[in-house]
This record gives C-alpha cells, sequence and structure tokens, in this order.
C-alpha cells in the first residue's frame, strides 16, 4: 500500500509523520486562501489565527510537497490519525492528482494524493472565517497566537519554506509584508507609550501631597 499526501502550507516545512520519499511539485485548479480559522495551535478561540486552506480555482497552480508513506494499513493509519488530529479545522480530504516539479511529460504524476482542504461555508464549516481585507487579515495574523505559538511565524515560515523550494507564492509574500508593516507599526505605538509614561513618571512622583497641594492652591 502506498498513501501520498501534499502539503500545501505547514506540512510543507514540518510534516512530523514518518514518510519514505519527499517530492516538490504541484497541483492544478487550487489557490492557498488565508480563510480558516485555527483556534488551537496558532489562535484561540477568543483570537483564531488565520491558517491556509484550498480554494478551487480554474487555471491556478499550488506548490508544495507530497510525501509517500509505504508499508502496510498500520503504517497508512498511523499517518492519518496523526493528521486527522493535527489537521481538525479540515472537514474534507480530497484526492488529487501531483506533478512532481520537472515532470514535463507528466509521465510521474501521481493520481489520489490526499489533502485537507475545508468547505468554504460558515454555516457548514465553523472554522471557516471567509475573505477579508488585506489589512485586516495583517493584523489578525501579527496579533494571534497559541499553544503552539504565533500566527506571524506560521506566515513567514510558509514564505520561507516556499522560497527553500524555488516556488514562491507572490499572495503569500504580499500578505507577510503586510503583516511586517503592521508590527512595526505596533512596536512603534508600544515604544511610543512607554516613552510617555517615562515622561510623565517624574512629574507623578514629585507632586506634592493633596493638602500641600490645596494649600499652595489656597495661597494663590
Amino acid at each position: 500500500m502506498v498513501l501520498w499526501v501534499f502539503g500545501y502550507g505547514s506540512l510543507v516545512w514540518n510534516p512530523g509523520f514518518d514518510f519514505d520519499e519527499r517530492v516538490v511539485g504541484c497541483i492544478k485548479g487550487y489557490r492557498r486562501v488565508f480563510t480558516l480559522a485555527c483556534t488551537d495551535h496558532r489562535g484561540t478561540v477568543e483570537n483564531p489565527a488565520r491558517t491556509l486552506t484550498l480554494e478551487a480555482s480554474e487555471g491556478a497552480v499550488c506548490w508544495g510537497a507530497a510525501y509517500r508513506v509505504r508499508g502496510g494499513p498500520e503504517e497508512e493509519k498511523a499517518a492519518i490519525t496523526y493528521l486527522e488530529k493535527r489537521e481538525c479545522e479540515y472537514d474534507l480530504k480530497t484526492f488529487v492528482d501531483f506533478y512532481k516539479e520537472g515532470d514535463d511529460a507528466g509521465g510521474s504524476t501521481v493520481s489520489g494524493v490526499l489533502v485537507f482542504t475545508s468547505t468554504p461555508d460558515k454555516t457548514v464549516n465553523k472554522y471557516y472565517l471567509g475573505p477579508a481585507p488585506l489589512e485586516d487579515m495583517a493584523r489578525q495574523i501579527a496579533t494571534a497566537s497559541g499553544p503552539c505559538g504565533n500566527n506571524r511565524d506560521y506566515l513567514f515560515s510558509l514564505e520561507t519554506a516556499m522560497a527553500d523550494i524555488g516556488h514562491e507564492d507572490d499572495s503569500v509574500i504580499e500578505l507577510a509584508n503586510e503583516v511586517r508593516k503592521v508590527m512595526a507599526s505596533l512596536q512603534l505605538l508600544g515604544a511610543a507609550h512607554m516613552a510617555m509614561r517615562a515622561h510623565h513618571l517624574p512629574l507623578v512622583q514629585h507632586l506634592p501631597p493633596l493638602a500641600e497641594a490645596a494649600a499652595v492652591m489656597d495661597s494663590r
């Protein structure tokens, strides 16, 4: 038995399960979108992270990495059990054709590759956030964090991973740059707040006691 799993998000740099082969390649007809909530890894219920899912898009090509798990039912079951727990926000298992990098003739195309996706409908899928303006997504990603880390590192790790396999994603780069702008803005606001506190603290410390201040005011 052979199980193939396609990773387009964190699986690209951190598969987390045992596999026999990792192959860079793409699937067709899908694109990455940050429309899925994560409430147990990179975010919380109160402040969910924005993570990736796939959206059907005619003519789109989504690059990533596919992992081959060879062996018997036990090996396959172990990988699926791990992935189902990790990808619990994804309510669909989709099977796609995977095209290995450099295979222009299509002779090494792998059919029936498993990829975790989600239903783009808030009434069916409670984790579906839907699209949002770039600035709003960036602010959410810049500030969300959970037990496994913060949301922005998820995005930055994806940006790096795609560069490492030689297939940068322009939409990921655009969002990552916007998150950096938000972080810079928040850092400036934090620095300004600290400066204001530092400026005013000595004034507070040197104010006379209330009775003394009242006497001073009465004398004027």
